[in-house]
Order: C-alpha cells, then sequence, then structure tokens
C-alpha cells in the first residue's frame, strides 16, 4: 500500500508539473498600448529544438523569432522593432498579418457577381502608383487581435482570431479569421489560416515577414543566398499591377539555382520597365505543384552562419520584396531592434505566399472569391535548419 501511495504520489507530481508547464510554455507580457488605446501583448513561443518566436496580438506580428546557426549560436534572424509606437509610426508591413486581401488591387476597384466595389486608395506613390495595398490603411496589421496561447506535447503556440467587418475597408462581407501559430520539432513555425464568411467577398491573407539569416542588424542580405521554386515570374505595368506570366529563365529572375539574392541587380538596374520598381524585387513568382498542396516555395541560405531557410506552402504563389527603400528618401536612419543600429537599404527580404495580386479582376487567375459555407484555409511553413 505504501508503494501504491508513494506511486500515485509521483504521479500527481508529474501531473502538477505538466499543467503548470502548459501554462508557462508561452509567456505572456505586456507589449504597450495602440493609438486606439488597445492593449497589446507579446507571447514567447520556444521550441523543443531551438527556434523561438515572440509574437503579438497588434497584428499578429513577429517580433522575434531566434533561429540557431550551426554552431548553435541564437540569432534573432526577422526584422521589426521594440514598441507599438515603433510598428505604427514605421510601417513597410514590418513582419506582420496582411489581410483581409493581400498585395494590389487595380484602382482599388472589384466587381464581384455583378456589383463593383470601391476600396481605398492607399498607395499613389511613386506617381504611377493607384492601387489599394494589403487591404488598406487599416487592414490586419492595425488591429489587436484575440489571442488563445496553447501547448500540446512537443507543440506550443498561439490562436488569433478577428472579425473583420465588412465596414472597415470596404469589401463585401465580414469575414471571421482563425490564423494558429505553431512551434515544432525541428525548429519548423507553421501558420495556419481559416477563414469564412457571412456574404460573398474576396481574400488572400499572407505574413509579411522579412528575413535576413545573419542577424536582424547585421547589414543587407545581398550575399546571402536564395532559390525560388518556380520557372514563371508575373510582369507589372508602371503600377506594379499585373500584366502576365513570363519565364524567369535569361532574367534577374531566374532563381531557379541557390545564387546570391543581389548576383543580378546591374542586369535589373539596366531595364528601363523596371525603374518605377526602385530597380529591384516587388515580384509575384509562380509556384510550381499544385494549388492546395505542399510544396517547397524558398530556400535561403546564409553562408556565414550557415542558417538555412525553406518556406513551403498550399499557395500558388508567392511575392518577393527586396526592401530596397529602407533607408532611403524619408526612410533614412531607421532604427533596427539592437540598440544605436539602423536598418540599411537590402536589410531583409520579405517571402509573401499568397494568390496572384488583383486576382479580383483577373478571371484567368485562380479565385480568390470566398461564399458563404465555404471556409478559406492555407498553411505555410517556415522550416529552419543549418548546413
Amino acid at each position: 500500500d505504501m508503494n501504491k501511495l508513494c506511486l500515485l504520489a509521483i504521479a500527481g507530481a508529474l501531473v502538477g508539473c505538466s499543467a503548470n508547464d502548459e501554462k508557462a510554455d508561452v509567456k505572456v507580457e505586456p507589449f504597450g498600448v495602440t493609438k486606439s488605446s488597445e492593449s497589446a501583448s507579446l507571447y514567447t513561443i520556444e521550441g523543443k529544438d531551438g527556434l523561438k518566436l515572440v509574437v503579438s496580438d497588434f497584428g499578429g506580428r513577429l517580433v522575434k523569432c531566434f533561429a540557431p546557426d550551426r554552431n548553435g549560436k541564437m540569432a534573432d534572424v526577422t526584422l521589426g522593432w521594440n514598441s507599438v509606437d515603433e510598428y505604427e509610426k514605421l510601417g513597410f508591413s514590418m513582419s506582420t498579418l496582411i489581410g483581409r486581401y493581400g498585395n494590389r488591387i487595380k484602382d482599388g476597384k472589384f466587381v464581384l457577381d455583378g456589383k463593383t466595389y470601391q476600396l481605398p486608395i492607399n498607395e499613389t506613390m511613386p506617381s504611377p502608383r493607384h492601387c489599394n495595398l494589403h487591404s488598406g490603411p487599416d487592414g490586419w496589421d492595425t488591429r489587436v487581435w484575440k489571442a488563445k496561447p496553447f501547448a500540446k506535447g512537443d507543440v506550443k503556440g498561439v490562436e488569433l482570431t478577428y472579425v473583420d467587418k465588412a465596414s472597415e475597408n470596404g469589401f463585401p462581407g465580414t469575414v471571421t479569421a482563425k490564423v494558429t501559430y505553431s512551434v515544432l520539432p525541428k525548429n519548423i513555425w507553421r501558420v495556419e489560416y481559416e477563414l469564412v464568411t457571412d456574404k460573398p467577398t474576396v481574400v488572400n491573407p499572407t505574413h509579411h515577414s522579412y528575413w535576413n539569416l545573419a542577424g536582424e542588424s547585421s547589414g543587407n542580405v545581398l550575399n546571402q543566398h536564395l532559390k525560388i521554386f518556380a520557372d514563371k515570374y508575373t510582369k507589372t505595368d508602371d503600377g506594379l499591377i499585373p500584366t502576365e506570366d513570363a519565364p524567369v529563365a535569361g532574367t534577374g529572375f531566374d532563381f531557379t539555382e541557390l545564387r546570391p539574392i543581389g548576383a543580378k541587380m546591374d542586369w535589373m538596374a539596366a531595364q528601363d520597365w523596371l525603374k518605377p520598381m526602385d530597380n529591384w524585387y516587388d515580384h509575384n513568382f509562380v509556384l510550381r505543384g499544385k494549388l492546395g498542396e505542399m510544396k517547397q516555395a524558398v530556400e535561403m541560405f546564409d553562408p556565414e552562419s550557415g542558417r538555412v531557410l525553406e518556406i513551403w506552402t498550399t499557395e500558388p504563389c508567392m511575392q518577393m520584396y527586396g526592401a530596397q527603400n529602407m533607408d532611403f528618401g524619408p526612410n533614412k536612419n531607421m532604427p533596427s531592434k539592437t540598440p544605436g543600429k539602423n536598418l540599411c537599404q537590402f536589410a531583409g527580404i520579405a517571402l509573401e505566399t499568397q494568390h496572384y495580386p488583383d486576382s479580383p479582376n483577373r478571371p484567368d487567375f485562380p479565385s480568390t472569391v470566398l461564399r458563404p459555407g465555404e471556409t478559406f484555409r492555407s498553411v505555410t511553413e517556415y522550416r529552419f535548419m543549418t548546413r
């Protein structure tokens, strides 16, 4: 009997530890107050193999992402800032959730079921640009989401939910969004999107994280290597609105083999039609593989640290944006998270899994229409490793 009581006591202690660990597995702390007087929080999620995320319910931001190098040394490999105030003032869609519709919609206008909808025009510079970008000035990045931390065995994370009302940016229908961030074993960050609507609408959610595998204030990423699993990219007009798909072969958009990100900048700068794009990358790549099936989109590699980031997704496309206008014009002396250091031009790269830009105006692109009774689902995984 005494043995039995001892075993029961040990079992009870283990259960107690497990319950306490579950609560402590995702640390929650205050992050500040938004300009709309909402309190924001930070959630620290530590994976069993080293990956550590600090995310906020303010826009679903990835505030910090610590990943090990080939010697096990940790560095924060995502761009961002240290306060709610900086995110609100400095912009750049910095490492935030984007929705309900990511990327550009020409003239902020589309027709759905015979009715025309006009959205806010929030990109007008340089002058040929006239579009709705990332849903408008009050997209998901400006909202404080309802957050629910969880820990289930080796998987820890935060479930974020937000009700995006039709009145917020002029889209039809109220969309209820659930986005789940999970840190899995083997240093994987999984992002799962689930959207439902009460009226027909268009949706294209994404995450606008910026990556620098050498560390967030280490300099530019031009010598870090990139491979994109795409044979086609989408050409644009002067306003960055898609015109047609074209082969990457023979162009500066050819990342079919792993190569330095900046290796073909001179070639690109020589192309007159790219001048409105600041002579660099802000383009959609058409991924190989089927819509809805998990496939590799990206391999990014930093030869110095040995860090590798693979991005896998069920989405059909990915936008590559090169942060060419950081530390440029009005964005001079933009701070990093490291005291005394600023972000430089090309300080990181955004790799946004998505549907095509301007899909609501392009019946030839995969549909982004969501109707009542349907659920939009997509998954993107960021897999960190070393070599």
